[in-house]
Protein backbone atom coordinates (compact mmCIF):
# COMPACT_ATOMS: atom_id res chain seq x y z
CA UNK A 1 0.00 0.00 0.00
CA UNK A 2 1.13 3.54 -0.68
CA UNK A 3 -1.31 6.22 0.42
CA UNK A 4 0.90 9.21 1.32
CA UNK A 5 4.09 10.65 -0.17
CA UNK A 6 6.32 13.69 0.20
CA UNK A 7 8.10 16.07 -2.14
CA UNK A 8 9.96 18.60 0.00
CA UNK A 9 12.42 19.98 -2.57
CA UNK A 10 12.37 23.78 -2.76
CA UNK A 11 11.25 24.38 -6.34
CA UNK A 12 10.30 22.66 -9.57
CA UNK A 13 13.48 23.77 -11.34
CA UNK A 14 15.50 21.68 -8.90
CA UNK A 15 13.21 18.67 -9.40
CA UNK A 16 13.40 19.01 -13.18
CA UNK A 17 17.19 19.28 -13.12
CA UNK A 18 17.47 16.10 -11.08
CA UNK A 19 15.24 14.32 -13.60
CA UNK A 20 16.56 15.96 -16.77
CA UNK A 21 12.94 16.80 -17.56
CA UNK A 22 11.07 19.77 -18.98
CA UNK A 23 7.85 21.37 -17.74
CA UNK A 24 5.36 24.05 -18.66
CA UNK A 25 5.83 27.49 -17.06
CA UNK A 26 2.09 27.53 -16.35
CA UNK A 27 2.40 24.23 -14.47
CA UNK A 28 5.38 25.52 -12.50
CA UNK A 29 3.16 28.08 -10.75
CA UNK A 30 1.30 25.20 -9.12
CA UNK A 31 4.35 23.70 -7.46
CA UNK A 32 4.84 23.83 -3.70
CA UNK A 33 6.70 21.77 -1.15
CA UNK A 34 4.59 18.88 0.15
CA UNK A 35 4.96 16.95 3.40
CA UNK A 36 1.80 14.85 3.27
CA UNK A 37 0.44 14.27 -0.24
CA UNK A 38 -2.76 12.21 -0.06
CA UNK A 39 -5.06 10.50 -2.58
CA UNK A 40 -7.16 12.94 -4.65
CA UNK A 41 -4.43 15.59 -4.32
CA UNK A 42 -2.72 16.94 -7.41
CA UNK A 43 0.90 15.83 -7.46
CA UNK A 44 3.71 15.45 -10.02
CA UNK A 45 4.45 12.66 -12.45
CA UNK A 46 6.98 12.16 -15.23
CA UNK A 47 5.80 11.03 -18.67
CA UNK A 48 7.89 10.52 -21.78
CA UNK A 49 7.11 13.19 -24.40
CA UNK A 50 8.16 13.24 -28.03
CA UNK A 51 11.84 12.89 -27.22
CA UNK A 52 12.37 13.53 -23.52
CA UNK A 53 10.91 13.38 -20.02
CA UNK A 54 8.13 15.80 -19.12
CA UNK A 55 6.98 16.80 -15.62
CA UNK A 56 3.23 17.33 -15.32
CA UNK A 57 0.73 17.77 -12.47
CA UNK A 58 -1.76 14.92 -12.10
CA UNK A 59 -4.52 13.92 -9.69
CA UNK A 60 -3.85 10.88 -7.50
CA UNK A 61 -6.59 8.36 -8.24
CA UNK A 62 -7.02 6.38 -11.45
CA UNK A 63 -10.59 5.54 -12.51
CA UNK A 64 -10.58 2.28 -14.51
CA UNK A 65 -13.47 1.94 -16.94
CA UNK A 66 -14.11 -1.65 -15.86
CA UNK A 67 -14.22 -0.87 -12.12
CA UNK A 68 -17.14 -2.33 -10.20
CA UNK A 69 -16.29 -0.35 -7.06
CA UNK A 70 -18.46 2.76 -6.85
CA UNK A 71 -19.12 5.59 -4.43
CA UNK A 72 -22.49 6.09 -2.74
CA UNK A 73 -23.45 8.41 -5.59
CA UNK A 74 -22.78 5.74 -8.22
CA UNK A 75 -19.48 7.13 -9.55
CA UNK A 76 -16.54 4.80 -10.09
CA UNK A 77 -14.14 4.91 -7.16
CA UNK A 78 -10.59 6.12 -7.99
CA UNK A 79 -7.86 3.53 -7.47
CA UNK A 80 -4.79 4.83 -5.64
CA UNK A 81 -2.69 1.62 -5.80
CA UNK A 82 -2.54 -1.30 -8.21
CA UNK A 83 -0.79 -4.56 -7.47
CA UNK A 84 2.14 -4.73 -9.87
CA UNK A 85 1.59 -8.44 -10.39
CA UNK A 86 -1.78 -7.68 -12.05
CA UNK A 87 -1.11 -4.83 -14.45
CA UNK A 88 -0.20 -6.97 -17.44
CA UNK A 89 -3.08 -9.42 -17.07
CA UNK A 90 -6.20 -7.31 -17.33
CA UNK A 91 -8.13 -5.92 -14.34
CA UNK A 92 -8.70 -2.69 -16.27
CA UNK A 93 -5.02 -1.69 -16.48
CA UNK A 94 -3.55 -3.68 -19.36
CA UNK A 95 -3.82 -0.86 -21.89
CA UNK A 96 -2.34 1.68 -19.47
CA UNK A 97 0.56 -0.66 -18.73
CA UNK A 98 1.24 -0.98 -22.45
CA UNK A 99 1.33 2.73 -23.25
CA UNK A 100 0.74 5.00 -20.25
CA UNK A 101 3.40 4.26 -17.67
CA UNK A 102 4.74 7.13 -15.57
CA UNK A 103 7.06 7.81 -12.65
CA UNK A 104 5.48 9.44 -9.59
CA UNK A 105 7.91 12.04 -8.28
CA UNK A 106 8.52 11.91 -4.52
CA UNK A 107 11.33 12.14 -2.02
CA UNK A 108 9.70 9.63 0.31
CA UNK A 109 6.56 7.71 1.23
CA UNK A 110 4.81 6.74 4.46
CA UNK A 111 3.67 3.40 5.80
CA UNK A 112 1.89 2.69 9.10
CA UNK A 113 2.31 -0.21 11.47
CA UNK A 114 -0.49 -2.05 13.31
CA UNK A 115 -0.54 0.69 15.97
CA UNK A 116 -0.95 3.43 13.35
CA UNK A 117 2.56 4.69 13.99
CA UNK A 118 3.90 6.28 10.78
CA UNK A 119 7.30 5.64 9.22
CA UNK A 120 8.81 7.76 6.47
CA UNK A 121 10.82 5.83 3.88
CA UNK A 122 13.32 8.01 2.07
CA UNK A 123 16.86 8.19 0.73
CA UNK A 124 19.65 8.92 3.16
CA UNK A 125 20.93 11.69 0.86
CA UNK A 126 17.52 13.36 0.54
CA UNK A 127 17.26 12.59 -3.18
CA UNK A 128 14.23 11.73 -5.24
CA UNK A 129 12.36 8.48 -4.76
CA UNK A 130 10.59 7.69 -8.05
CA UNK A 131 7.60 5.36 -7.89
CA UNK A 132 6.27 3.30 -10.78
CA UNK A 133 2.82 4.45 -11.84
CA UNK A 134 0.17 4.40 -14.56
CA UNK A 135 -1.72 7.43 -15.79
CA UNK A 136 -4.85 8.17 -17.78
CA UNK A 137 -5.67 11.19 -19.88
CA UNK A 138 -7.81 13.92 -18.30
CA UNK A 139 -11.55 13.23 -18.22
CA UNK A 140 -13.76 15.51 -20.30
CA UNK A 141 -13.84 19.00 -18.87
CA UNK A 142 -10.73 18.49 -16.70
CA UNK A 143 -7.16 19.60 -17.22
CA UNK A 144 -5.05 17.15 -15.22
CA UNK A 145 -4.37 13.49 -15.98
CA UNK A 146 -4.92 10.95 -13.20
CA UNK A 147 -2.48 8.38 -11.84
CA UNK A 148 -2.10 5.35 -9.61
CA UNK A 149 0.96 3.88 -7.87
CA UNK A 150 2.07 0.29 -8.45
CA UNK A 151 2.91 -1.87 -5.44
CA UNK A 152 4.90 -5.04 -4.91
CA UNK A 153 5.98 -7.31 -2.06
CA UNK A 154 8.05 -5.47 0.56
CA UNK A 155 11.77 -5.59 1.00
CA UNK A 156 13.11 -6.44 4.46
CA UNK A 157 13.03 -2.82 5.66
CA UNK A 158 9.38 -2.20 4.77
CA UNK A 159 8.26 -5.71 5.77
CA UNK A 160 8.88 -4.76 9.41
CA UNK A 161 5.88 -2.42 9.09
CA UNK A 162 3.76 -3.41 6.09
CA UNK A 163 3.15 -6.32 3.70
CA UNK A 164 3.31 -4.19 0.52
CA UNK A 165 5.46 -1.34 -0.76
CA UNK A 166 5.44 0.92 -3.83
CA UNK A 167 7.63 -0.07 -6.76
CA UNK A 168 10.69 2.19 -6.49
CA UNK A 169 12.43 2.93 -9.80
CA UNK A 170 16.23 3.33 -9.73
CA UNK A 171 17.29 6.41 -11.70
CA UNK A 172 19.07 4.25 -14.28
CA UNK A 173 15.87 2.47 -15.36
CA UNK A 174 13.40 5.37 -15.52
CA UNK A 175 13.52 5.70 -19.32
CA UNK A 176 13.20 1.94 -19.65
CA UNK A 177 10.10 1.99 -17.44
CA UNK A 178 8.56 4.82 -19.46
CA UNK A 179 9.27 3.48 -22.94
CA UNK A 180 10.13 -0.24 -22.96
CA UNK A 181 7.75 -2.94 -24.24
CA UNK A 182 5.43 -4.25 -21.51
CA UNK A 183 7.25 -7.56 -21.04
CA UNK A 184 10.51 -5.75 -20.37
CA UNK A 185 8.88 -3.14 -18.13
CA UNK A 186 7.32 -5.94 -16.09
CA UNK A 187 10.79 -7.08 -15.00
CA UNK A 188 11.19 -3.75 -13.14
CA UNK A 189 8.25 -4.51 -10.84
CA UNK A 190 10.15 -5.75 -7.81
CA UNK A 191 11.05 -4.66 -4.26
CA UNK A 192 13.64 -1.95 -3.83
CA UNK A 193 17.10 -3.16 -2.91
CA UNK A 194 17.86 -3.00 0.80
CA UNK A 195 20.32 -0.13 0.53
CA UNK A 196 17.94 2.17 -1.40
CA UNK A 197 15.96 3.58 1.52
CA UNK A 198 16.10 4.31 5.21
CA UNK A 199 13.12 4.39 7.59
CA UNK A 200 12.44 7.25 9.99
CA UNK A 201 9.67 7.05 12.60
CA UNK A 202 7.84 10.38 12.42
CA UNK A 203 5.11 12.34 14.16
CA UNK A 204 1.53 11.06 14.15
CA UNK A 205 0.67 14.53 12.87
CA UNK A 206 1.01 13.01 9.40
CA UNK A 207 -1.92 10.67 10.14
CA UNK A 208 -4.35 13.48 9.30
CA UNK A 209 -4.54 14.61 5.68
CA UNK A 210 -5.31 18.09 7.02
CA UNK A 211 -1.67 18.45 8.09
CA UNK A 212 0.89 19.23 5.39
CA UNK A 213 3.86 21.01 6.90
CA UNK A 214 7.42 20.26 8.09
CA UNK A 215 6.12 19.14 11.49
CA UNK A 216 4.78 16.00 9.78
CA UNK A 217 8.39 14.81 9.51
CA UNK A 218 9.33 15.57 13.10
CA UNK A 219 11.02 12.56 14.75
CA UNK A 220 8.75 10.24 16.70
CA UNK A 221 9.35 9.34 20.33
CA UNK A 222 11.72 6.60 21.51
CA UNK A 223 8.93 3.98 21.67
CA UNK A 224 8.42 4.16 17.90
CA UNK A 225 12.18 4.09 17.35
CA UNK A 226 12.46 0.84 19.30
CA UNK A 227 9.48 -0.66 17.47
CA UNK A 228 11.23 -0.59 14.09
CA UNK A 229 14.85 -1.02 15.06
Amino acid sequence: MCARVTLTIDDLDEVAAALDAEFSPDDARRYRRRYNVAPSDVHWIVEYGADRRVLVPAAWGYVPTSSTSRTAGGARKPVINVRGEQVGSGHGFRQAFESRRCAVVTDGFFEWDARRAPFWYHRADGGLVLLAGLYQDPPAGQHDPRFTVLTTRPNKLVAAVHDRMPVVLPAAVVDEWLTAPPDKAATLIRPASEETLIATPVSKRVNSVKNDDPACLAPAGPEAQRELF
